[in-house]
């Protein structure tokens, strides 16, 4: 793009919301680009492409919801795998005919505000200028791997990756000695693909994770099609739940039923399977104590059958529970737990033993050293804004994003934020981004944006910059919310616990996708209430 041109917007990744981002735009007349630093598309698909990594919102719910796309795609499984899921990029890309308006294996490097001109001054890593209306970043919560500060970690000889930063060509764990850093979800899938061709495989646990069965199911053609006569109902159902699914929270009683109806009632969801038990629950068990203790209790009882050895079930199911049900992210399983019956496979619990340093040859803890062929950094991502973060961004009078948050998340509805006019950012800190089904929660995002762009365009305006009084309000709601939750009594990533120095807040809008959408809803109707337009 020559250095003259002056585009609408430049969108920022290759993921749902940029992809959708930049659908919406076109079909509104904008001109837009979107560059992304992967050589393919995908978002987190490109980079998340390790052993067994797959997604944990089920099929129909996770895709995009325009229509033309899912009455021609068709899933071969109801989680897919992250291959298929590049799949289906390439897919929706073609047919929504978005390629010539993709620069892929490009990163946006810095962004600058020019005042004067009411336009972001943009460079690439190829040394490009560019300049746009808006800058829109949909670089997502989990696109800025975090690894703790290990000493002696780059002196080990062995291959060493993080999952987000996965070799492309892949990497093979037949006969290899491998060793797992972390609990998360993404750790847990790792963890169940190893087991299978690994020689020996140890686990460094220093959270058990309270997992849930994922049923995964194959799924045919002819399946997909007598259901999707309903596909318009269920991706629009969406918009209406807590999480972004086609089901919700239960909000009727729970801890005045009975022993037996309350047992009852949780082994209908718990058969469900997916993330029914955890956000198709009694609303009750995130917010009352002795609901939680009962939803733990039930997960405990369905999980010890399945550990052999007391000890390590004690370990990976223990009798006090080491946080509230649920107010840690709830990762998807498929014989993970049965994994530590196998020989080839040892838990090593930080609590008790926890890691010293890394050598050459492994890692040691304060029991000894565990040699490794392959160590694994199932070790999570700083996901109050830190992918966004990785771009060098000023906004007006030389305010810089990272400093504007250094001391805590500044944003208005989760999209925008004060002395950054005309950018925005999609599924990302104080949205309902982390307690949601990405897709459900991306297309409440983007559609606001499409038709608040439409308007600043009607009215011929070309500047709208979020209000710090509304950023201030903002930030309050959604500690409101969270503190009458059980999730502040959990060291975790959704309260910004796993960032060492970072200030303690909740880093996702915790009120759902239905009530976030209709707080969007009511500032478009009041004018773009929260921003200042002109």
């Amino acid at each position: 793009m020559p250095d003259s041109d002056c585009i609408d917007a430049v969108i920022v990744g290759a993921g749902f919301s940029g992809i959708y981002q930049l659908h919406t735009l076109r079909e509104a007349g904008f001109d837009a680009h979107l560059y992304d630093a992967a050589e393919e598309l995908g978002g987190i698909w490109y980079w998340n492409c390790y052993p067994g990594a797959r997604v944990d919102s089920h099929v129909p719910v996770y895709q995009l919801s325009v229509e033309k796309l899912w009455k021609e795609w068709n899933w071969t499984e109801r989680f897919p795998a992250w291959s298929e899921v590049r799949d289906y990029f390439r897919f929706a890309v073609d047919r929504l005919n978005l390629k010539p308006h993709i620069t892929l294996g490009t990163r946006i490097t810095e962004a600058a505000f020019d005042e004067a001109a009411d336009l972001w001054r943009v460079r690439t890593s190829r040394g490009e200028s560019l300049r746009c209306r808006y800058l829109i970043l949909c670089t997502g919560f989990a696109s800025k791997p975090y690894v703790p500060d290990f000493k002696g970690l780059e002196d080990f000889e062995g291959a060493c990756h993080h999952t987000a930063e996965w070799p492309q060509a892949g990497l093979s764990f037949a006969g290899k000695r491998v060793g797992v850093i972390g609990s998360g979800a993404s750790a847990i899938q790792v963890i169940q693909a190893a087991a299978r061709d690994a020689a020996e495989l140890t686990v460094f646990q220093r959270t058990p994770n309270m997992a849930l069965p994922m049923q995964q199911e194959a799924l045919d053609a002819r399946t997909q099609e007598e259901l999707k006569p309903w596909y318009p109902e269920i991706l629009a159902r969406r918009r209406k739940t807590f999480g972004g699914f086609e089901f919700d929270f239960d909000e009727g009683p729970f801890m005045s039923l009975s022993p037996l109806e309350r047992r009852h009632k949780l082994q209908a969801i718990w058969g469900m399977g997916g993330l029914h038990f955890w956000v198709g629950n009694f609303f009750e068990v995130m917010v009352d104590e002795a609901a939680n203790e009962e939803a733990y209790r039930f997960w405990r009882q369905k999980t010890l059958p399945r550990i052999k050895d007391p000890a390590m079930a004690a370990i990976l199911a223990p009798e006090q529970k080491p946080h509230p049900f649920g107010t840690k992210r709830l990762s998807l399983e498929q014989g993970y737990y049965e994994v530590f019956n196998q020989d080839n496979v040892t838990l090593v619990d930080l609590k008790t033993t926890p890691i010293d340093h890394v050598t050459r040859s492994g890692v040691v803890t304060s029991a000894g050293e565990h040699e490794l062929d392959i160590l694994v950094m199932g070790t999570g991502f700083d996901a109050g804004g830190g992918g966004m973060l990785q771009i060098d961004l000023t906004g007006r009078e030389g305010s810089r994003l990272d400093q504007r948050w250094a001391d805590g998340l500044k944003t208005h509805l989760g999209m925008a934020s004060a002395e950054f006019p005309n950018m925005f950012f999609h599924y990302g800190p104080q949205s309902p981004s982390g307690f949601s089904n990405g897709p459900g929660s991306i297309e409440v995002q983007v559609d606001w944006l499409t038709d608040c762009l439409k308007y600043m365009r009607e009215q011929g305006l070309t500047r709208i910059e979020a209000e710090k009084p509304a950023e201030k309000a903002w930030g309050e709601h959604c500690s409101e919310i969270v503190n009458q939750t059980l999730f502040p009594k959990a060291n975790s990533w959704y309260m910004r616990d796993n960032i060492p120095g970072s200030p303690r807040e909740v880093i996702n809008y915790p009120g759902g996708i239905a009530m976030y959408d209709e707080l969007c809803q009511q500032s478009a109707a009041e004018g773009y209430s929260g921003f200042t337009v002109s």
